[in-house]
């Protein structure tokens, strides 16, 4: 049998209205990369990166969702067995803000009651374009009991420390220690 490269797999979700900026974001983090190109994501996709926290390294499975409504019905089947799941919206958008609570309805729906979730508002790089002030964001995600990042995935601003932190806290959540996948059979 192959030798396992990490201690604990963690699946990540990202979800959010068409064109916030979930792939950016993934690819920021995982590629260290930034694409101005935006192509819309069919379906689902995902990217692996691996951390260290705590002493423990960590798989990150990060999904990427498609935000059309018409892809609704295939990616709310990965809303399961996530164990974080970030909500993305665009401070250029007002309307990618105010569909945040439709996201958390969908999560509450969907997923697993005790997912870790997290509020991002991204595109914090274009404060001259900005519509939805930093203080809404603040308090959707206090009244949900959430964590709130405002990130740029061009800028490179808050991605790095946003799925650390989302990361740390499945950890705590987790906190008992593994039990290697050899001795499970």
């Amino acid at each position: 049998m192959a030798k396992k490269t990490y201690d604990l797999l963690f699946k990540l979700l990202l979800i959010g209205d068409s064109g916030v900026g979930k792939t950016c974001v993934l690819f920021r983090f995982s590629d260290d990369a930034f694409n101005t190109t935006f192509i819309s994501t069919i379906g689902i996709d995902f990217k692996i990166k691996t951390v260290e926290l705590q002493g423990k390294k960590i798989k990150l499975q990060i999904w990427d969702t498609a935000g059309q409504e018409r892809f609704h019905t295939i990616t709310t089947s990965y809303y399961r067995g996530a164990m974080g799941i970030m909500l993305v919206y665009d401070i250029t958008n007002a309307k990618s803000f105010e569909n945040i609570s439709k996201w958390l309805r969908n999560i509450d729906e969907h997923a697993n009651e005790d997912v870790e979730r997290m509020l991002l508002g991204n595109k914090c790089d274009m404060e001259d374009k900005r519509v939805v002030p930093k203080a809404k964001g603040e308090q959707i995600a206090r009244e949900h009991g959430i964590r709130f990042f405002e990130t740029s995935a061009k800028a490179n601003i808050n991605i790095e420390k946003a799925f650390l932190t989302l990361a740390e806290d499945i950890l705590r959540k987790v906190g008992a220690p593994s039990i290697p996948v050899e001795q499970i059979s």
